[in-house]
């Protein structure tokens, strides 16, 4: 049930958007991730809600090796971020480089970035003039855009006595230095402080991993368990059935 209103959000939250903007942004787009994570989701419990019910062999088999590849992929990527920490950061980079350059085509991804910079206190991946990566925010001589040189308001420093939210806060800041901008807006990137906030919650996010690693497992042992037991009652079924038809038995 869960899965299939994670499809159902997804494709309501796709439907809304415009054809256009949507083709652009499809890497990134959050409705179409959680469309795949629910469809892969709905799938994994079908086969063993199903074949539980049914006692199918088959379904169960699925079940139990979809659970195992998914738990050994999860323990691969987190080995893998671990030894390969640079590519990862690179990885990471990336991917918010895009979401930079589409900030204003997909206001899913808009609204994701802004929580984001808010909550971590930054502005950009590297640093706030990375914003002059979107079309809108370029900071060239060239732009016609009236947010030239800007950043999203999301990047201003938070001021608790402000009733309303100023949009505009972040104008021209990517003309300022460092210093003279570091007064008005977060100029740390989003990327140094992703990082600090894994290395300082590492407990945090092993307790989830674990969290999610023990039902996988449990799933896994419950299908085979369940398995063996079945084919003892057909072995069972197939002897009785065997001895039946003998006129000595």
């Amino acid at each position: 049930m869960i899965s299939m209103v994670m499809v159902a959000v997804g494709v309501y939250a796709r439907l809304l958007k415009h054809a256009e903007a949507a083709m652009a942004c499809l890497a990134v787009d959050p409705a179409v991730l959680l469309v795949v994570v629910g469809v892969l989701t709905f799938l994994i419990t079908f086969c063993g809600c199903v074949g539980s019910l049914r006692e199918n062999i088959c379904l169960l088999q699925a079940f139990s090796v979809c659970l195992t590849v998914v738990f050994l992929l999860q323990l691969a990527a987190g080995v893998l971020g671990f030894v390969f920490s640079d590519k990862a950061r690179g990885k990471v980079s990336e991917f918010i480089n895009g979401a930079i350059v589409h900030y204003r085509d997909d206001l899913d991804l808009q609204n994701l970035i802004d929580f984001g910079q808010k909550e971590f206190s930054c502005c950009g991946g590297v640093s706030y003039k990375d914003w002059s990566q979107n079309m809108y925010f370029n900071c060239t001589a060239t732009n016609p855009s009236r947010e030239r040189c800007s950043v999203p308001f999301s990047c201003c420093l938070q001021d608790d006595r402000q009733a309303v939210i100023n949009t505009m806060c972040g104008r021209g800041m990517q003309a300022m230095s460092y210093l003279e901008a570091s007064a008005f807006i977060y100029t740390n990137g989003c990327i140094d402080k992703l990082v600090n906030w894994i290395h300082s919650n590492l407990f945090l996010l092993g307790g989830v991993a674990l969290g999610l690693a023990i039902p996988q497992l449990v799933g896994i042992l419950l299908a085979q368990i369940l398995i063996n037991q079945i084919r003892d009652q057909v072995k069972l079924q197939l002897y009785n059935q065997q001895h039946r038809a003998d006129p000595w038995y």
